[in-house]
């Protein structure tokens, strides 16, 4: 699976997309950006690295950030929302995780939080990618999300 085959994918549906990225620092973007002709289908990236950036550019609430962490399923799905409601995007992809170094018992290096957004609905899922270094999480990690999107196109009434 390549950007090009999620563009591809998107403009048969006539969809746009939105990303909402912390750990993945504008990669997802990147990816879909260096497709010549990607601009029909992409329309904008969120780099929300901090929490302040997620509240203030996505309307992720401070209470759920307190509540679960940066890191967390519940973060993705607002970062999601947020990136879907403060876009032309028929479609949302966010992404926050610990690329590492780094982690802890409860949040460990390599675990990264997906939510994406369409048509009223939200999915999330959590990935383990493990300590495999922070390149590595950060590039397993746009390949998970660009394959959920793919994935969201061939689906009919669901995200």
């Amino acid at each position: 699976m390549t950007a090009a085959e999620v563009l591809d994918a998107l403009r048969r549906r006539g969809w746009k997309i939105a990303t909402a990225e912390s750990c993945t620092g504008g990669l997802i973007t990147a990816a879909l950006t260096d497709v010549p002709g990607s601009s029909d289908v992409v329309d904008r990236g969120f780099v929300t690295y901090s929490n302040a950036a997620k509240t203030e550019m996505l309307g992720v609430r401070p209470e759920t950030l307190e509540a679960h962490g940066a890191v967390s399923e519940e973060v993705a799905a607002e970062m999601a929302e947020g990136a879907l409601d403060r876009s032309e995007a028929d479609i949302a992809v966010a992404v926050t995780g610990i690329a590492g170094p780094g982690g802890s018992g409860h949040k460990p290096e390599g675990r990264v939080c997906f939510g994406l957004a369409h048509g009223g609905r939200v999915l999330t899922e959590t990935r383990d990618f493990g300590a495999i270094g922070r390149a590595e999480v950060r590039t397993a990690s746009v390949r998970h999300a660009l394959a959920m999107v793919l994935a969201a196109t061939f689906q009919r009434g669901r995200v």
